[in-house]
């Protein structure tokens, strides 16, 4: 029998789009993405197991990118390149299916998304010893989520997935506030 471990199941889709729509009003810049790496590695510190990271990416054009694949591998990643009719969300129908697949395993999971189309599929996996959580953008992750009392990691503040500070505007809890940030 294997030895325990943790599924990340990153929507890069979603991440790239919630970057680009939602906070920056723009294409995302290289320095602006996630870096994948941190994300794994982070899975690994965070319940303390091996990790495998899956990233599913949307192909139904034929095209694969190359440099972005190779870049995948070399972190580690294990590329999930689907395909299908144009209106198929081929890569939420890919990481659902297998969301549904780890309910026969006793793997944690962590989805790194910030879409609700998953809720009823990670709601299945609670319960027992399993530990499921989501990584997104905290202001963007699915009320769903919180509903559900799935944990939530910030990409930037738990993971620190970025190499800079994203403009994000986000509620400050009083003890925490530093006025001198603001007067910069």
């Amino acid at each position: 029998m294997s030895a325990r471990r943790t599924f990340v199941l990153v929507d890069g889709e979603n991440i790239d789009a919630t970057l680009g729509n939602s906070l920056l009003g723009r294409r995302p810049l290289p320095e602006e993405r996630p870096r994948w790496e941190r994300v794994t590695a982070y899975a690994e510190s965070v319940w303390g197991q091996p990790v495998v990271g899956l990233f599913f990416l949307n192909a139904t054009n034929g095209q694969l990118p190359g440099s972005f694949i190779q870049a995948l591998l070399a972190m580690s990643y294990r590329p999930i390149p689907l395909a299908g009719r144009s209106d198929q969300k081929v890569v939420d129908v890919g990481i659902q299916r297998t969301l549904d697949a780890l309910l026969g395993r006793d793997d944690d999971v962590l989805l790194v998304s910030h879409d609700a189309d998953f809720a009823p599929h990670m709601e299945r996996l609670l319960g027992g010893e399993r530990r499921i959580g989501v990584v997104g953008l905290h202001e963007y992750v699915s009320i769903q989520y919180t509903d559900l009392d799935i944990e939530i990691h910030d990409l930037e503040d738990d993971v620190q997935a970025f190499n800079v500070p994203l403009p994000r505007v986000r509620i400050i809890d009083l003890d925490d506030f530093d006025p001198e940030r603001f007067l910069r």
